[in-house]
């Protein structure tokens, strides 16, 4: 009882709000995460071939340094941030904490146009903004311990089994989808600010779908369905416009060529 109640204490103090305002739920400090995502960053580029194409570097760079000018704070300077080019046919992204931003040669075959890599590297950028590492790991290390606590004390084996399969597509793969699903509009909301046309958000699962094809069902994804994002992103598009013409109307549009 007492190990069950120091565990509650620890799992409610970790409680805090995203940039939307969905609950989260946070167990690690800012600095050991921009620690984690260092050291990530410094193994991946050991392991992955980096890409040294001037012409698609320069451009990545470019696209990526105007992109996080779409930030509100000090995250938003450029020279904070580490860009990758990783040589790989894989259509993907990501950013980590610790400002490292890792963009794969093959998504520029899915975001063809200055507008939609800004839109992949906008919701890779809100990952980082709303915290969505902290987040996922603290899950997976609260669902753990539950786990753990349910060995201890001595649950039937085979319902510990359906609370491992409850934990993956009860609590693991929604709360991916809600992070997903929320970069998706704080990304939107980013690149406007940085000048890139919003509704090339929509044209990048457009490209998606057409590379790839059909999907498992939704309740299996660890991302929204390509449709899902697509009506998400034109649901939240009026706003994201407005900011667009305003940040347009004030000479900002940048001008990155491949």
């Amino acid at each position: 009882m007492r190990i069950f109640l120091i565990t509650m204490i620890v799992l409610l103090s970790a409680c805090s709000t995203s940039p939307t305002g969905r609950s989260q739920f946070l167990l690690y400090s800012p600095s050991a995460l921009d620690q984690m995502g260092s050291e990530a960053f410094a193994a991946l580029k050991k392991q992955e071939p980096i890409s040294h194409d001037i012409a698609v570097n320069l451009y990545v760079q470019c696209v990526a340094r105007a992109t996080l000018k779409g930030l509100l704070n000090d995250d938003g300077d450029p020279d904070r941030w580490e860009i990758v080019v990783f040589a790989s046919e894989e259509a993907n992204a990501f950013a980590l904490p610790g400002g490292k931003i890792g963009v794969y040669t093959g998504m520029l075959k899915v975001a063809t146009t200055q507008d939609q890599l800004a839109a992949v590297i906008g919701h890779e950028i809100a990952h980082v903004v709303a915290e969505h590492s902290n987040e996922r790991i603290s899950t997976q290390a609260a669902t753990q311990m539950g786990l753990s606590l349910a060995n201890s004390s001595g649950v039937n084996p085979n319902v510990q089994a359906l609370l491992g399969v409850g934990a993956e597509y009860g609590v693991l793969l929604p709360y991916s989808r809600a992070q997903e699903s929320e970069a998706d509009l704080i990304g939107l909301d980013i690149m406007a600010r940085a000048g890139f046309n919003p509704q090339a958000s929509v044209e990048v699962w457009k490209n998606m779908e057409a590379k790839y094809g059909s999907q498992p069902p939704e309740f299996l994804l660890t991302h929204p369905g390509y449709h899902t994002r697509m009506t998400d992103l034109n649901l939240d598009m009026p706003e994201a416009m407005i900011i667009y013409e305003e940040v347009k109307a004030r000479g900002v549009h940048p001008n990155c060529h491949l």
